[in-house]
C-alpha cells in the first residue's frame, strides 16, 4: 500500500519565537533555518514581517539562505500586512503568504466585533489581495477549534473559492479533544464541496497537553499538512512538537503515512534550537530528551541488554541519538552492573558479581546515581588500565585581559611531547592544547564538572565523554585544581581511542 504524504511546516522561528527570552537575531534564525532544511521539514515559517524591521530583515536574509523549503510569511487580514509580506519574501525560491482571521464567536464579537458575514468578505478579500503576489496562499481560521462546524466549513469553502491553497484549520487556545478535533476534520473534508483544491493543516496549541494528539487526530482524518515547531516550543504552553508528531507517524505503519523528515538529524536540531534559545529540554521531553532513552529499573534494564525493543520502541539511532543509557541506581540490578563494570575492563565471574553488587547497593543507597569512578574505587582501582598518553605539566595563562592560553607536555608513545594553544576559556585552551599533540579524531560529547568539598579549596571531580568512530569512552579524575582535573579526565578518555 502507498503511502501518503504529510507536510511538515515548522513554525519554530515564527510561533516558537514568541516565548518570553527565546528571541533570536537574524543570523541565528538562518542557522536554525538552514538546520531544517538539512532536517528536510516541506515549509518554514520564517516570520510576521510587518511586525518588526528586525522580523522583516529576516524573512527577507532566510529567503535569500535557504532553496529547498517553501519560505511562509504571517499576515493578519491587512493589506499593509500582505504588502510588506510579499516584499520581505522577494527573494525566496518557492514563497508562500499565510494569511487569515479569527472565526470563532469569541473573536468575531470581543476581537473584531464584526458579523459572520463580515468575516467571511474580510477572509476572501485577503486571499484574493494575496494570490496578486504569490501563487501559494494559506488561510488561517484562527480559533477554528471553537468555531461553530457549519460556519467554519462556510469560510473555508470560500477562501478556497477565491485562491487559497492551504487551509490552517488551528485549535489556538489548545482546547479540544482530540476526537472533537478529529471529527472536526472530518466534517471539512465531507462537507467543504471544493477541499479537494487544498490541503487542510493542523496548528494545535499545549494548553492541556493535547497538541501532538490533536495533530495525529487530524491527520487520521484527513490533514495532510502539521504545523508544528522544535521541541515543542510556542505561545504559552507552546506547539505541537514535530519530533512527537514525526516519530509517531514513522512508528505507526497501519497509519500509511509519511514524511520527508531526516529523523537522525531531529536529536542535533532539538540541540541546536535548545542551546540557541536557551530553553533547556526537560528530561522526560519524549524522543530528544535526555531521559527518552534512559533505563534505570532493574527489570527494564535486564530487558533491554537481552533486547532493546523489550523496553524501547524506537531505536535512538533513529533520532541521532548514539546509543540508550543505563543509569547506576538502587533500582538498577545485577544485568546493568556486569554490563557496565564490563564496559570498563572488569571480568567478574558469579560469586565476584554477588560481592560487588552488595557492595554496589550500599553506595547507590547513598547516591543518587553512581558513575564510572565510584563503581572504579568500588572495584578497588583508581583507572581501567595503564594510561598510554601521561601528563607532565600544564601551565595556562588567562585573566581579564589576556586570550587563554595553555601549554602542555605529554609523554606518549615513549616520547615527551609539547603544545601549545588558545581557547575561548583556559579550559578550552588546555583541551586544544591537547589537541595539537593527540591529533586523533575524536569529539567530546559531554563534560562534567562537579564539587566533592566545600570552601574555596574545594576538591572537583570531573567526568568526560569522548566519541571515535561510533564508540564511546569514558574518563574521570578529581584534582583541586579544576584544569588539571579536566585534562586528567580527557587523557583518561583518549588513552582508550589511540
Amino acid at each position: 500500500m502507498s503511502k501518503e504524504k504529510v507536510y511538515i511546516f515548522d513554525t519554530t522561528l515564527r510561533d516558537g519565537e514568541q516565548v518570553p527570552g527565546c528571541q533570536l537575531n537574524t543570523l541565528e534564525k538562518i542557522e536554525v533555518a538552514q538546520s531544517l532544511e538539512l532536517l528536510g521539514v516541506d515549509i518554514i515559517e520564517a516570520g510576521f514581517p510587518v511586525s518588526s524591521p528586525g522580523d522583516f530583515t529576516s524573512v527577507v536574509e532566510i529567503s535569500k539562505a535557504v532553496n529547498q523549503p517553501t519560505i511562509c510569511a504571517l499576515t493578519r487580514a491587512v493589506e499593509k500586512d500582505i504588502d510588506v509580506a510579499a516584499d520581505a519574501l522577494r527573494f525566496a525560491k518557492h514563497p508562500r503568504i499565510h494569511t487569515g482571521i479569527g472565526v470563532s464567536p469569541h473573536h468575531m464579537k470581543y476581537k473584531f466585533n464584526a458579523t459572520p458575514e463580515q468575516i467571511v468578505e474580510r477572509a476572501v478579500a485577503a486571499v484574493k489581495y494575496a494570490k496578486k503576489y504569490v501563487e501559494d496562499i494559506e488561510f488561517y481560521a484562527e480559533d477554528a477549534g471553537r468555531s461553530e462546524n457549519r460556519f467554519l466549513a462556510k469560510v473555508i469553502e470560500a477562501v478556497i473559492a477565491a485562491g487559497a491553497t492551504v487551509v490552517n484549520i488551528p485549535d489556538t487556545t489548545g482546547y479540544c479533544l482530540p476526537d472533537e478535533y478529529g471529527a472536526k476534520i472530518r466534517y471539512l473534508k465531507e462537507n467543504v464541496k471544493n477541499i479537494d483544491k487544498a490541503i487542510i493543516a493542523t496548528h494545535c496549541h499545549n494548553d492541556l497537553g493535547l497538541a501532538t494528539a490533536n495533530s495525529i487526530a487530524g491527520v487520521i482524518n484527513g490533514a495532510r499538512q502539521i504545523e508544528c515547531t522544535i521541541n515543542g516550543i510556542g505561545e504559552r504552553a507552546g506547539n505541537t512538537s514535530l519530533e512527537e508528531a514525526v516519530m509517531i507517524i514513522n512508528s505507526h505503519k497501519r497509519l500509511s503515512l509519511e514524511t520527508s523528515i531526516n529523523t537522525k538529524r531531529l536529536y542535533p536540531t532539538s540541540r541546536l534550537v535548545s542551546t540557541l534559545m536557551r530553553m533547556p529540554v526537560q528530561a522526560n521531553k519524549a524522543i530528544v530528551g535526555r531521559n527518552a532513552f534512559a533505563h534505570s529499573s532493574g527489570i527494564h534494564q535486564d530487558g533491554v541488554l537481552k533486547k532493546r525493543e523489550t523496553y524501547e520502541i524506537m531505536n535512538p539511532k533513529q533520532v541521532g541519538v548514539n546509543e540508550s543509557s543505563i543509569v547506576l541506581t538502587a533500582r538498577s540490578g545485577r544485568a546493568a552492573l556486569k554490563h557496565r563494570l564490563t564496559s570498563l575492563g572488569y571480568k567478574l565471574d558469579q560469586k565476584e558479581l554477588d560481592e560487588a553488587y552488595k557492595e554496589f547497593l550500599d553506595l547507590a543507597d547513598k547516591k543518587r546515581e553512581v558513575h564510572n569512578d565510584d563503581l572504579m574505587a568500588l572495584m578497588g582501582k583508581t583507572a581501567r588500565h595503564d594510561r598510554k598518553i601521561q601528563l607532565e605539566s600544564l601551565q595556562v595563562l588567562c585573566g581579564k585581559s589576556a586570550i587563554p592560553t595553555a601549554t602542555i607536555r605529554l609523554k606518549y608513545e615513549g616520547q615527551t611531547w609539547e603544545g601549545t594553544d588558545t581557547g575561548n576559556g583556559p579550559i578550552d585552551a588546555a583541551i586544544n592544547a591537547v589537541k595539537t599533540i593527540i591529533t586523533t579524531k575524536t569529539t567530546l560529547e559531554e563534560l562534567l564538572i562537579h564539587t566533592i568539598t566545600r570552601g574555596s579549596d574545594d576538591m572537583g571531580k570531573v567526568h568526560v565523554q569522548v566519541e571515535s568512530k561510533g564508540k564511546v569512552f569514558y574518563g574521570f579524575s578529581a584534582n583541586t585544581d579544576i584544569i588539571t582535573a579536566t585534562i586528567e579526565a580527557y587523557l583518561e578518555a583518549l588513552s582508550q581511542v589511540v
